[in-house]
């Protein structure tokens, strides 16, 4: 940006002002130009019907009968010196001469010339019978002459020539009777052009918002530089879904480059949802998604200008990184939750032995103390033997003890068997198996104790997918209901801060491109969970 400066410092005519101007000039050039223009088409014009007159008067004096006779004898020209200077007077012309065919002239408006030869070279053509105009130059200017052969008056041979020639004017003289036409052409020309030059810039200027070319270009730079500078991926697509802007931190993640600019954005994002946005004008914010082999958290806005879309803008973020903080920290409150239902048990047991000893049941203290000790350690082998991840183990442990304090029969299946995960499949898991359960428990919570059951099965198979099944023996969900379940901020129970746990393991399972199905009838809800796992220890996104 500091290249920029020196140059943005130096005072610039404002853009209405510079189209004036070079409208000004555009307006002058042409003038001018048109004006040369039109001097040689009029001079060119003067010529030519100088030529016809020429031609129209020479052809007179050729068929005068005294011309014919007296043309190339002695004495003649006391005859036809008359005659051509009353005919060169009363039509204007600069001279008329006629010769006979020895080239001597008889007659001449400079009489001293008379009797002489004539000795042009564009007359040779004249003497043998033809006809015609030429344009010469001599010491008064540009000249037009004709030529006429003169015929004897039996008109069996030629006895001489007539040449009549009219001085033609210059350019200069043809641009100096113009200028008055010229001068009022060029003053009204000038008038529209600067006016309308001046209307334009103002328009020019309205749509620019009032900015001048080098603030744009300032503020062009600034907005790369600071579209390159946020942590934040930008991809933005006009109304023909063709990319616009695409900022460094996009490039990387997606692995394009400068030149996706201009490219339809199907191209460049092949799952991208930008279109969409421009179909339905309704912004979408954190939605989960996977770019290349990245998982973002993504806001899609349409941009708006003059009531209409011209088009959208999304930003996202790389939540790998947070996603996996995020998941370790689900399972520590899995751990919390886990040790605060622990305590709260076994705080119940020590009042339960306490008061037997208080009523002298030592026997029974005893057996009570040992059954909740093989109780707690049949869980835990039970836990260690299906489960490698104890993060699982620890969850599922957390729930055993909740379940106990809502009175709810969570039975683990016998079959449940997963060996170690990857740090993104446990977090996933964390998530999916500790909405469901708690909100299968949740759900039987107000039937009657025996009504109160929740199974959970969990197994991964040889082709690498987790398969996860809790099914519950609630009322189940009503069919009308069935598809709302999925939407955040649903909750068929009361109270805020509901809805949460469903659209969170869709949205869970969408990224990491695991499946969820959903069985229900009044016997209870089955949901069945299918997770693509990874090798133990990999990392990154889906």
């Amino acid at each position: 940006m500091a290249t920029l400066g020196p140059a943005l410092r130096r005072p610039q005519l404002s853009l209405q002002v510079q189209i004036a101007l070079l409208a000004a000039a555009l307006v002058l050039v042409s003038v001018c130009a048109g004006t040369v223009v039109v001097a040689f088409y009029a001079l060119r014009t003067v010529e030519e019907q100088a030529g016809q007159r020429a031609m129209h008067v020479a052809r007179t004096v050729a068929e005068i009968t005294d011309v014919k006779r007296y043309v190339g004898q002695p004495g003649g020209e006391a005859v036809i010196q008359p005659i051509a200077e009353r005919i060169r007077i009363a039509n204007g012309m600069e001279y008329v001469v006629v010769i006979d065919q020895a080239r001597r002239r008889y007659s001449h408006p400079l009489t001293a010339r008379i009797g002489t030869r004539f000795e042009s070279e564009d007359g040779g053509p004249a003497f043998a019978e033809h006809s015609y105009v030429s344009y010469a130059r001599g010491e008064r200017g540009n000249s037009v002459r004709a030529f006429v052969p003169i015929m004897s008056e039996d008109l069996r041979e030629q006895v001489g020539v007539v040449l009549v020639g009219v001085i033609t004017p210059s350019v200069a003289a043809v641009l100096h009777d113009l200028l008055p036409q010229l001068t009022l052409a060029l003053l009204v020309a000038s008038a529209v052009g600067l006016t309308g030059a001046w209307l334009l810039g103002g328009r020019i200027k309205r749509q620019l918002l009032g900015l001048e070319p080098a603030e744009i270009a300032r503020k062009l730079q600034e907005r790369v530089a600071i579209l390159d500078a946020i942590g934040e991926g930008v991809v933005a697509i006009d109304r023909e879904q063709r990319v616009t802007v695409l900022n460094a931190v996009a490039q990387r993640v997606l692995g394009a480059g400068r030149d996706a600019l201009g490219k339809p954005v199907s191209e460049v994002i092949p799952n991208s949802r930008l279109p969409r946005i421009l179909e339905t004008a309704s912004p979408e914010f954190n939605q989960e998604m996977v770019l290349g082999s990245t998982e973002v958290l993504t806001n899609r806005v349409p941009v708006w200008r003059n009531g209409e879309i011209i088009g959208a803008v999304a930003t996202f973020r790389d939540r790998t990184e947070v996603h996996r903080l995020a998941e370790e920290l689900t399972g520590v409150r899995a751990f919390v939750e886990s040790l605060r239902a622990q305590n709260h048990e076994h705080m119940n047991r020590l009042h339960t032995i306490a008061g037997l000893i208080q009523l002298g049941r030592y026997q029974q203290a005893s057996d009570y103390i040992f059954a909740s000790c093989e109780e707690q350690q049949e869980q835990a082998r039970f836990l260690a033997g299906h489960f490698a991840d104890h993060r699982i183990a620890g969850l599922l442990l957390g729930k055993l003890h909740r379940a106990r304090e809502l009175g709810v029969h969570l039975e683990l299946d016998a079959g449940c068997h997963l060996g170690p995960l990857a740090d993104h499949d446990a977090g996933a898991l964390v998530v999916v198996l500790g909405n469901l359960v708690e909100n299968a428990m949740e759900a039987v919570a107000g039937l009657p104790p025996e009504r109160r059951r929740v199974h959970v099965w969990v197994d991964d198979d040889d082709e690498g997918v987790i398969t996860a099944v809790v099914q519950d023996s609630g009322p189940g969900i009503p069919p009308e209901l069935q598809e709302q379940v999925w939407q955040p901020g649903f909750s068929t129970k009361a109270g805020s801060g509901r809805g949460v746990g469903l659209a969170l393991v869709r949205r869970r399972l969408e990224s990491a491109g695991g499946q969820i199905d959903l069985e229900t009838g009044p016997g209870g809800t089955r949901f069945t969970v299918r997770l693509p796992r990874r090798q133990p220890g990999a990392r990154g996104g889906d």
